[in-house]
């Protein structure tokens, strides 16, 4: 699609980059509101005037789901929002979710022509503004389905290689159905991430999106325990079946004094808050106690969520303690760069060794040890090397690890020929494949951790393969 842009390359270059409208920093550390705001109309036709449009779109090659984004950018340049909105989920059924959530910067955005020499055109930003705009307005209508198949597919999970598989099964006319464990669907977008970044009303509506579909969802299901996957072939009738758990075993760093009160996993902490509304109490019946100050061990995504929701709840010192420098944390820059104006502490090149009990058996403080860069490991990222005699102790009430999760082994253990890894997900080939015949897997139950959108970018691929095996008998394309 050629675009209307009035603008010449040349004039389009000398726009500056848009900024979101958010909440101050001040105000926005003492409640759960949505951080941004994101771009209102103005802004949002004026970054998409930045768009180049290029006859080779590199932002596209760094989409794992393969947006059409100077395709969908240049109706926005148009007004045509919903045009826009549905341009993008023709490959991307959860546009709203994305655009809050979604890693740009390391992915389309880092690939901008644009960015090369000026600062990149703000994706994410753009697709949430399309978004919003059509919920605003109410201006959805679900896309007809023309072909009807007889085939049953399961989807067991909820979160977001969940919801994208089903969507792109539904697009194709399966009966597909959604097993969710828990009360209420979306799994770590429910659980996981804070209101604060993705407020839970509008995971509300992009599922409603996936209903509207035709797509059945049962909550409070647990394959393993209410149903078997053997079940869900022999007795539900599935011809296929999409395994999306995630992974929501927390591990430890297995040092002195875990088993203290006060200690908390990230996921069982942000699962308190997030789906059972904690930060509501005693409005809610689920209490969460933290003390004045709140260490939390980490580096990611998660560690940075559980660090800005303990500073929403009162806490006068929020430590984040990293073992690295800032530049090897895992965790977005615009999540880092919130934190820092809402008063987080950053302790980096920092690592505990122990965790300090008083008489009560409580957290009274954690002992550190600081730390330098060495040599690059495996990763890429320079080990940490623990310097000798640097020894301190910060005084906490409250303790959060959030370094890691592992799939939860129940569906594993009671599926028999299912192969998994020493690290407990289940294999996959290249098309989300197992080693049962019709069962597939993606998102972080294969990959043990992951964005938002390669769980997606997992969810999409295997609905190909699941295609492709019931239509021909094989996953391949």
């Amino acid at each position: 699609m050629s675009t209307v842009n009035p603008l010449k390359p040349s004039e389009r270059m000398k726009i500056q980059r848009q900024e979101p409208i958010e909440q101050a920093a001040a105000e926005r550390m003492t409640n759960f509101l949505e951080v941004s705001y994101g771009f209102d109309e103005d802004r949002s036709i004026t970054e998409a005037k930045r768009c180049l449009d290029c006859k080779r779109p590199l932002c596209m090659d760094g989409c794992p789901v393969g947006i059409d984004i100077p395709g969908f950018i240049a109706r926005v340049v148009e007004k045509d929002y919903i045009a826009a909105v549905n341009k993008i989920r023709e490959a991307n059924y959860l546009p709203a979710i994305c655009g809050r959530v979604c890693p740009q910067e390391s992915q389309c955005e880092e690939l901008c022509v644009l960015g090369k020499k000026l600062t990149p055109v703000a994706i994410g930003k753009l697709e949430r503004f399309v978004a919003d705009y059509e919920m605003k307005e109410k201006l959805f209508a679900a896309p007809l389905i023309t072909d009807h198949r007889e085939e049953k597919v399961a989807i067991v999970g909820s979160g977001p290689a969940g919801l994208t598989c089903a969507a792109e099964l539904a697009k194709q006319g399966y009966q597909v159905t959604v097993f969710e464990a828990l009360h209420a669907v979306g799994g770590v977008l429910r659980y996981g991430i804070p209101e604060f970044r993705l407020p839970k009303e509008i995971l509300d509506v992009e599922t409603d999106r996936i209903k509207a579909l035709g797509v059945q969802i049962y909550t409070n299901f647990v394959i393993g325990r209410t149903a078997t996957i053997d079940e869900l072939f022999d007795e539900w009738g599935f011809k296929a079946i999409f395994l999306a758990t995630g992974a929501g075993t927390p591990t430890f760093m297995g040092i002195p004094g875990e088993s203290l009160s006060g200690v908390y996993s990230a996921n069982e902490f942000l699962t308190r808050v997030n789906l059972m509304g904690a930060y509501r109490f005693p409005e809610v019946d689920t209490p969460i106690r933290i003390g004045k100050s709140v260490a939390v061990i980490g580096g990611g995504n998660t560690a940075m969520d559980a660090v800005r929701t303990a500073k929403r709840l009162g806490a006068e010192h929020a430590y984040l303690i990293y073992r690295r420098s800032r530049s090897e944390m895992p965790a977005r820059q615009e999540e880092i760069h919130h934190a820092e104006e809402e008063g987080i502490e950053l302790m980096l090149l920092t690592n505990p060794t122990r965790i300090l009990g008083d008489e009560n058996s409580w957290v009274r403080g954690i002992e550190c040890q600081r730390m330098e860069l060495g040599e690059p490991d495996d990763s890429g990222r320079r080990r940490p090397v623990a310097v000798k005699g640097s020894e301190f102790v910060i005084a906490i009430q409250t303790l959060i690890e959030a370094i890691g999760q592992k799939p939860n082994p129940i569906i594993q253990s009671t599926t028999p020929g299912l192969d998994t890894s020493k690290r407990g997900t289940v294999v996959t080939d290249d098309r989300q494949a197992t080693s049962r015949q019709g069962i597939f897997a993606g998102g972080d139950l294969s990959r043990g951790g992951a964005t938002v959108i390669l769980a997606m970018r997992d969810g999409k691929q295997a609905a190909a393969a699941i295609h492709s095996y019931l239509q021909n008998g094989k996953a391949g394309a």
